[in-house]
């Protein structure tokens, strides 16, 4: 009987089923959706790694500018400077043009360099510390060699300027002599307008400025010997007075020494 009740249809009315839609994406979908993912972050990758080397490249653009301006002396200025040194180097090449190979080798940048320590002397020195830190942090065995070879270098030229100073004195002095002998005959200021009478008095000024100095040294010598010896002599006085003192009490002491006995002998 239930059986067959539960057959019949109910009177009320049914809810409505709820309708869910399931989206099922195709293969070509999921391909698509993969590659674009790996194109993403390709790019990623590859804006992340060009961001890098950019980095690097401002990093390096930076410490160029700051070891150039460190190398570069504000006092000098490098606009007729660098002109001078290129005239002078090539005014080597075209001197050793026709000659030996070695010296067409060397002509130039010993050119080079001279023009550079005489237009440039700040920043040529600065470039020189900067490369001689170089040597010493990368190649300290060159570096070792450098310097001696640059300290006999040094002894070399100082013996040379001492063998040729009194020819070079020589040779001055007869041109002065034969400059003042023209000067006498002709009227004309050729020491005025060779430079030669400021180089006189500036070569005066700096005896001056010299015997001054050894002047003022010979002085603080002295002074500093005279205090000494005021020293000595404060210190002696000192040493005598202490003497005299303890020479005196000794003597009070006789003195009361010889009044007891004195005063005993009465008793």
């Amino acid at each position: 009987m239930y059986r067959a009740a539960s057959r019949f249809l109910s009177i009320y009315p049914s809810s409505t089923p709820d309708i869910v839609l399931v989206e099922t994406p195709s293969s070509l979908e999921n391909h698509i959706g993969v590659a674009r993912r790996q194109m993403c972050q390709t790019y990623r990758d590859g804006r992340e790694y060009v961001q890098g080397w950019v980095s690097k490249w401002i990093g390096i653009e930076h410490a160029v500018e700051n070891r150039v301006k460190s190398i570069i002396s504000p006092q000098e200025s490098l606009t007729p400077g660098l002109l001078y040194v290129g005239v002078a180097t090539l005014t080597g090449s075209i001197l050793a043009r026709n000659r030996l190979l070695v010296t067409r080798l060397i002509l130039p940048p010993v050119f080079l360099v001279a023009s550079a320590k005489h237009f440039l002397p700040k920043t040529t020195r600065n470039l020189t510390d900067y490369v001689g830190s170089i040597e010493d942090t990368y190649f300290p065995n060159f570096s070792e060699k450098h310097e001696i070879a640059k300290t006999h270098t040094a002894m070399t030229w100082e013996r040379i300027r001492e063998a040729t100073k009194g020819t070079r004195a020589h040779v001055n002095h007869g041109a002065i002599a034969v400059v003042e002998k023209v000067q006498e005959a002709t009227g004309l200021k050729l020491r005025e307008t060779l430079g030669w009478a400021e180089e006189a008095k500036q070569h005066a000024e700096e005896r001056v400025v010299e015997v001054k100095e050894v002047v003022e040294e010979a002085i603080e010598e002295v002074k500093t010997t005279v205090d000494q010896k005021i020293e000595e002599i404060k210190e002696e006085v000192v040493k005598e007075g202490e003497k005299v003192e303890e020479e005196k009490e000794v003597e009070e002491e006789k003195v009361e020494q010889k009044k007891v006995e004195e005063v005993k002998r009465l008793i």
